[in-house]
């Protein structure tokens, strides 16, 4: 056993010194003359392995991702010999291979159009690939699930540096989509902007589905369990799908698999935190559920369905004075009496389902502050209460255009 471990151990070394060499600057066919009986043993598993060795030793995400496409052509014929991912329907990895079947349908069908158009201002035909399109850019859903669902759960397992690569490529691929789309609205001038485009992202989307179905879903497949497939496919939903229904069921459960009737030991054991307090979507000790709702540019109060404030955010600069007297107290006993009226409507509103929210907006010593109110009701659509979120958008009403990266200045805080 030890002299099979250390094998293992010696091929994952040596094949880290190939994609090193590659980093280096040796060419393809170099590297793949002089270590072809490795390429020819190495799984994918083994590769993504490798990734995640040159990130835990150093290697930026963004340099890997550069090289990518090179790792997979070094590795081809090593990576063609792994058996398909799971083919039971519902499973998480049946879906996303769905989808690329039907991402490389609509690459097609795109191709096709594309073919046929020769500049002219052709509206029928304008009007086709406009539509196509839009049908592409929604294959964000399957990224989203990827960077979401599957990346977090995979990370839980120490195995990040495939992810980290996989979604720098996500965001290249959304840049290129984005250029499609300008490209199109462009027309009928510069059609073969357009073509050229759109054979960049295919390109770019053909290349990650190989990826997934060759290093990504094997990888997966190996290390998660079937309570973390089962978890992603209770959440996938909510993302959605690319061009395919709703699963009408979950995975299969396993049969030698118990407990696994319910979601419910699923969650059980992953929100394990000493004095933590099982939410909804997570585990927050009392601290950090206080730390967090201080901190948000927002300030909330909460009134229960007796109409009593049960709750207020004591944030750094909150706006309308509050202080811990008034918990307890009628809602309509803490607004000056030209605005009693106003809250009785809203809350009376609230409670017979009239509406769901109002709003309004003030302005206030200089600032611009925006007053909003949200009706709460539980899981049987009864009223529990309202909330109230008042915030100052002075600053945020000035924002033009759009602002990616953060370029301004640190400044040592106090």
């Amino acid at each position: 056993m030890s002299e099979f471990i250390n094998n293992v151990s010696r091929r994952k070394q040596q094949l880290k010194n190939v994609l090193e060499q590659l980093h280096q600057g040796r060419s393809v066919e170099e590297v793949q003359e002089e270590f072809g009986h490795l390429v020819r043993e190495a799984s994918s598993s083994e590769i993504a392995e490798i990734e995640q060795m040159l990130i835990n030793e150093g290697t930026s995400p963004e340099a890997i991702q550069l090289l990518c496409d090179v790792h997979v052509a070094v590795f081809k014929e090593a990576l063609e010999k792994n058996a398909d991912p799971e083919t039971q329907p519902g499973h998480p990895v049946f879906i996303f291979r769905k989808e690329n079947l039907a991402l490389n349908q609509l690459l097609e069908e795109i191709g096709s159009t594309l073919g046929t158009y020769d500049g002219a201002d052709n509206q029928a035909l304008y009007q086709k690939l406009s539509g196509q399109i839009a049908l592409l850019q929604t294959f964000e859903r399957h990224y989203s699930r990827k960077e979401n669902l599957l990346f977090p759960y995979l990370e839980k397992h120490g195995f990040t540096g495939p992810s980290s690569v996989m979604w720098g490529i996500h965001d290249q691929i959304r840049a290129s989509l984005r250029d499609l789309k300008e490209a199109l609205e462009r027309l009928p001038e510069n059609s073969a902007d357009l073509k050229a485009r759109f054979s960049e992202v295919a390109g770019e989307m053909q290349a990650m589905i190989y990826k997934e179905e060759k290093i990504l879903f094997p990888a997966a497949i190996e290390r998660l369990s079937p309570v973390e497939w089962l978890m992603i496919s209770e959440q996938e939903a909510e993302i959605g799908y690319f061009q395919i229904e709703q699963p009408s069921r979950a995975i299969v459960q396993p049969v030698s698999a118990p407990g696994l009737n319910s979601m419910a030991p699923a969650r059980a054991a992953v929100r394990t935190m000493e004095g933590g307090l099982d939410l909804q979507t997570g585990v927050l000790s009392q601290e950090q559920i206080n730390l967090m709702l201080t901190h948000l540019p927002v300030d909330i109060t909460f009134v229960d369905e007796n109409d009593e404030v049960r709750f207020f955010s004591q944030t750094k600069d909150r706006i309308f004075v509050r202080q811990p007297a008034i918990i307890g107290r009628k809602v309509q006993n803490c607004h000056p009496p030209q605005s009693v009226s106003k809250v009785q409507q809203i809350v009376s509103d609230f409670r017979n389902r009239k509406r769901d929210t109002a709003e309004f907006w003030i302005q206030m010593n200089g600032k611009f502050i925006h007053i909003r109110y949200f009706a709460v009701r539980d899981a049987a659509g009864n009223y529990r209460g309202t909330i109230e979120v008042s915030q100052d958008v002075t600053d945020i009403r000035k924002l033009e255009g759009e602002r990616r990266l953060l370029d301004e200045p640190a400044v040592a805080l106090n």
